[in-house]
């Protein structure tokens, strides 16, 4: 009989219990233990895209367990990503590439064929590793959505992949959870599952143990380990917008406002900013003014683009944005934010939503037309304004025209990119990632009166190297490698 790669799926009790989290801890702890690890997500639902070296783009969660794991991200670790376009209808990303845009109804109707290619992409990643570390999607327990599932226990059935529940005891009802996801689940999908962990643990751990005993009595499942609050996570980029802090105010820092869109995208590119000492960085939620003492408001990257400059103006931000230009504050949109920025968008095409076109907010002088050709590219070049070179990535439709576009801010890849207004107080581009580039980051800040002296992507190295250590102390590492290896 052929030897099948060893692996194992984390499935949660529910979303956001931390599953993304103790994948990439995993994948770096075996990692330096020799393994050949790669991730793998069947399905993931984010606007917090990354972008392969091919031009693919999966999930930001799969693309920083590929870092932990030592490799270059694929669009194999994520053949299935739902980007959200609007309350009802997403675009469906199929290893990589734009798929189209399906209503979540139809999209429930049709997943089921879309398992051929996670299990081609599945066997990819067999063929070069070690060990898989599988990431399941929301919880197995909403078996309302089980007919067709490819994101939890129709995968790992399908796959023959063994399972261990992941439980937040944060957010209460942990006991709960476990057993009554047990009560619900299918008998054959019990006995796919071998163990659980209990996560987010605050206190003393023994506390507990009462709580393992009445867990593991009620379901046959062991306890793999209670892994205690890691308070670092913030320091790793962040896949959810409901990962969003807002911290508070700190006098004498520099003031950056980011308002919360409604399908706001690829905000991780703020997560360099959040941990300068010397910028306090203010995400503000909907109904909420652009605080007056900010000297920069960004508009971060958008799902919607048109969708949400209508939402940006139903909550006044358009009015507040204005204001702030007045006093001379100054404004960076990034990628859909600096399509808000011109006069016009239009989408004669319905790529993100009805067939129309919207006003700008008219900052800068250009006009944006959204077409179907999905640019999606790393890229490098130089920041003209300081010389600096800068790293990056693309990931939009439509194309940018305008006099403004004949002041860019960036030159890559033999090309310009980017708007300064005349008076150089509103600027935009298509380029995410640039505050991770150290080089970047601190020749923007110098514009402001501040100084960087933060090593980003040394930081999260550190990060991942200390969210290992943390799995080791507190996970049943020997335990999860047996599991995976029953395979």
């Amino acid at each position: 009989m052929t030897r099948r790669t060893p692996a194992l799926m984390l499935q949660g009790t529910g979303s956001n219990v931390g599953k993304s989290t103790l994948v990439a801890g995993l994948a770096r702890a075996l990692h330096r233990r020799g393994f050949a690890v790669r991730p793998f997500k069947p399905q993931n639902m984010s606007n917090n895209a990354a972008v392969t070296v091919d031009g693919g783009e999966i999930g930001r969660a799969q693309a920083l367990q590929a870092r932990a794991a030592g490799v270059a991200p694929s669009v194999h670790m994520n053949p299935v990503l739902l980007k959200p376009e609007t309350d009802k209808g997403a675009q469906v990303i199929v290893q990589g590439r734009r798929a189209g845009t399906l209503e979540a109804r139809s999209f429930g109707a049709r997943k089921g064929e879309l398992m051929p290619k996670v299990m081609e992409s599945f066997a990819h990643l067999e063929a070069e590793a070690d060990i898989v570390l599988v990431e399941g999607a929301g919880s197995p327990a909403e078996i309302n959505l089980r007919a067709g599932d490819i994101a939890n226990m129709g995968f790992a059935l399908a796959a023959d992949v063994p399972v261990v529940l992941v439980g937040d005891i944060d957010r209460g009802g942990v006991i709960a959870s476990l057993v009554g996801t047990h009560a619900v689940i299918a008998p054959e999908e019990r006995a796919l599952v071998r163990g659980f962990l209990i996560n987010k643990f605050r206190g003393e751990v023994s506390l507990f143990d009462g709580g393992l005993t009445a867990i593991t009595e009620r379901t046959g499942w062991h306890s793999m380990g209670v892994v205690p609050w890691f308070a670092e996570a913030h320091r790793l980029p962040a896949e959810d917008a409901l990962d969003l802090a807002r911290p508070k105010g700190d006098r004498g820092r520099l003031v950056v406002a980011v308002p919360i869109l409604s399908r706001i995208a690829n905000f991780d590119d703020l997560d360099p900013l959040a941990q300068e000492p010397e910028v306090d960085l203010r995400f503000v939620a909907p109904g909420e003014p652009l605080p007056a003492e900010a000297s920069l408001v960004i508009l971060p990257g958008s799902k919607s683009t048109i969708g949400d400059l209508a939402g940006l103006r139903a909550v006044g931000w358009d009015i507040d944005l204005a204001a702030h230009l007045r006093r001379g504050g100054r404004v960076l949109g990034i990628c859909g934010g600096y399509q808000m920025l011109g006069r016009s968008i239009a989408d004669p095409e319905g790529l993100e939503g009805p067939r129309g076109s919207a006003q700008g907010l008219g900052h800068l002088d250009i006009h944006t037309v959204l077409t179907p050709d999905k640019t999606v590219r790393p890229v490098s070049g130089v920041h003209l304004a300081s010389g600096e070179r800068v790293e990056g990535y693309e990931i939009h439709l439509g194309r940018t025209t305008g006099p403004d576009c004949m002041r860019p801010i960036l030159h890559i890849d033999g090309r310009c990119d980017g708007a300064i207004s005349a008076d150089g107080l509103v600027e935009g581009c298509y380029v995410h990632g640039l505050f991770a580039d150290d080089r970047f980051r601190n020749a923007y800040l110098r514009n402001f009166g501040r100084a960087s002296d933060l090593a980003y992507e040394a930081t999260v190295e550190a990060t991942l190297d200390a969210l290992a250590d943390h799995c080791e102390a507190h996970c049943d590492i020997e335990a999860l490698i047996a599991v995976a290896r029953s395979r």
